[in-house]
């Protein structure tokens, strides 16, 4: 008996298939089997138009029934400016069976984790290595009383299964996390189970690895130098850095910009200005965050909702970079500078039913006219002493008055 396997096509499905061909003699008879089976793993479109189809992680490998829904799906395309992030990392996975992602928040490290997976067609295991993440929720633990019922962590399921493993923030792992997983990225690729009688437990050879960080600095709270050890196990390490930085606009964010919010491209292309002075400012370290391509496609969505740019960033953007009032300030001005001075609009009205009636204008107050007089006290007026026949007549004298600041003289009387 024997087998070959050949690839082929059809002129009527554009889908690779393989044909395999079985063949049996004996006593005089000969029976021959051919068959055309579809590959399973991933999209195959996606594969040709990211260039992957060469690095298949998935062949060969079946999915068991339960982990089928952990394959991502519709995941929105990855916009680069030629890096070839996506066959950079597939490439890795493919020789080395793990890889290391850096750049900082908001560069789409994990939008293009979750984008491989779906291409390669693997279920993905996700764990964020924060401070409150346990040894237990990683490789497991006993439930109950007695040693019956045991629970297998993330990693240990990751180990048995395979698919693809993702460690988010890993520079933020526990070190006694990070010395269980050395003897498993290396040569001897197997974990012992102390926690579980030291059981021993291979690495699935459909395993991959994929860790992620930001760089390490004083702003990203709870962030250290990785570990040596770890770090000389990631055999390719992939730098990731944003679109529009500064005085560079890209072209291709600003139209996947348009094309998803909806919005006009010139706005599109003030939105990515805003954002890249942003970027470029968080990396000098004059702002806390750099916005990422989903925040300011949150900005845009509002606009496109009608309303003003300056007060959608004010919703998004500029709560979104911090609480302290003078950073805010900071976001508003580089706002302000792109789109203009203009004053900030409220949400545009719903429009008034044909057959409502117009609203009445309120009648206006008549406008009351004040006479300015001047501030100084008015003087009560002095007596003077007249002589008639012999006898001192008292007679009061009259004062001019101020008006509108310039003295009014009254007539003397006769």
């Amino acid at each position: 008996m024997g087998f070959s396997f050949t690839p082929m096509s059809h002129s009527d499905d554009k889908k690779p298939k393989t044909t395999i061909t079985t063949s049996s003699e004996g006593k005089g008879a000969r029976l021959s089997v051919k068959l055309s089976v579809t590959p399973r793993t991933g999209e195959q479109s996606l594969k040709e138009r990211y260039g992957v189809s060469k690095y298949d992680l998935g062949v060969g490998y079946p999915v068991p029934e339960a982990l089928k829904n952990m394959i991502p799906s519709k995941v929105p395309d990855y916009v680069d400016e030629g890096e070839g992030y996506v066959e950079r990392i597939m490439r890795a996975l493919y020789y080395f069976r793990q890889t290391a992602l850096i750049g900082p928040s908001g560069t789409g490290k994990t939008h293009i984790v979750y984008l491989v997976a779906q291409i390669a067609g693997m279920p993905l295991w996700e764990i964020n290595c924060g401070l409150q993440t346990s040894v237990y929720d990683m490789f497991g633990r006993f439930v109950g009383l007695g040693k019956d019922n045991w629970i297998d962590g993330t990693i240990v399921s990751w180990m048995r299964y395979g698919g693809i493993l993702y460690l988010d923030e890993a520079n933020m792992m526990k070190q006694d996390i990070a010395t269980r997983l050395n003897p498993v990225l290396d040569t001897r690729g197997h974990m012992v189970l102390n926690e579980k009688d030291n059981e021993v437990i291979p690495r699935h050879p459909f395993g991959y690895v994929v860790i992620s960080m930001n760089p390490y600095s004083s702003e990203f709270s709870g962030t250290k130098p990785l570990n040596a050890a770890f770090r000389r196990r990631m055999s390719v390490w992939i730098d990731f850095d944003y679109l529009s930085v500064g005085t560079k606009i890209s072209a291709r964010e600003v139209k996947m910009l348009s094309e998803r919010a909806k919005i006009p491209l010139d706005t599109a292309e003030k939105v990515i200005r805003v954002g890249a002075e942003c970027r470029k400012r968080y990396k000098s370290g004059d702002l806390p965050y750099g916005p990422s391509v989903g925040d300011l496609l949150n900005w845009s969505t509002l606009i496109a909702d009608g309303l003003d740019p300056k007060a959608a960033a004010d919703e998004t953007l500029v709560a979104l970079t911090s609480d302290d009032a003078e950073v805010q300030a900071i976001v508003r001005r580089i706002c302000t500078l792109v789109f203009g001075t203009g004053e900030i609009k409220k949400p545009t009205e719903k429009p008034v039913a044909a057959d409502s009636k117009p609203a009445q204008k309120p009648a206006e107050k008549p406008v009351e006219r004040h006479v300015v007089i001047d501030s100084k006290p008015v003087e009560k007026p002095v007596e003077q002493s007249v002589a008639v026949g012999g006898k001192t007549v008292e007679q009061p004298v009259e004062k001019t008055v101020a008006v509108d600041s310039k003295p009014v003289e009254k007539p003397a009387n006769p």
